[in-house]
């Protein structure tokens, strides 16, 4: 009884806190639901015995992009008035688009049906001398493992096009240049001049 009130708790809490996400008029609050959504899905990952999920997920999401997201989002000057919602010229097409998408995702989800074996799957019993870690190592590497690759060079792929996108040339900016300190001689930078008595030096 206990578990079930839980999992119904985690899972309206994820719901209201993920529909406050894409609700909310403020970046800075929409920021604060997500991490409140990481963390009921995180107690969703331990009731249903996943551990390690829950942990990677309160470390890497919370306490990592989310924050940096937040910290992002205090030191960068958001006008908020321009932020609110307003009809423009892209307001139509952009509510096709979501109708669209809308339709797509109720055609993928009606022809689901539940794997007659699945009950029978979920009561197998667990083996006492492996660890969630370990089960989630052996599907990614083994049997998930082109998969896992291919998300990885996507990510990289992603991250690149982002530096590529931001890279700007400006002119006018003074570099550093690492070899050319280095290799400088002390005739180059260093000069003993005679100063005579109450006189100065003449640069």
């Amino acid at each position: 009884m206990g578990e079930s009130v839980l999992y119904l708790v985690f899972i309206l809490g994820l719901l209201g806190s993920a529909t406050g996400v894409i609700m909310m008029q403020t970046p800075i609050h929409s920021l604060l639901l997500l991490i409140m959504t990481f963390f009921n899905a995180a107690g969703l990952f331990l009731l249903w015995g996943a551990e390690f999920l829950a942990m990677v997920l309160v470390i890497v999401y919370v306490g990592a992009v989310a924050v940096f997201f937040l910290f992002v989002v205090m030191m960068i000057d958001i006008d908020i008035d321009r932020l609110k919602f307003k009809f423009s010229a892209y307001t139509g097409f952009s509510m096709f688009l979501a109708f669209v998408l809308f339709v797509e995702l109720v055609i993928a989800i009606l022809p689901w049906k539940t794997w007659e074996k699945a009950v029978d799957v979920i009561a197998l019993p667990i083996p006492q001398m492996v660890t969630n870690t370990a089960v989630i190592g052996n599907h990614l590497y083994t049997q998930y493992f082109y998969i896992f690759q291919l998300s990885g060079l996507l990510l990289l792929l992603a991250m690149i096009g982002a530096i590529l996108l931001t890279l700007r040339t400006r002119n006018g900016n003074i570099y550093q240049d690492i070899a050319r300190q280095v290799n400088r001689e002390p005739s180059n930078t260093l000069q003993i001049k005679k100063v005579d008595f109450r006189k100065g030096v003449d640069i």
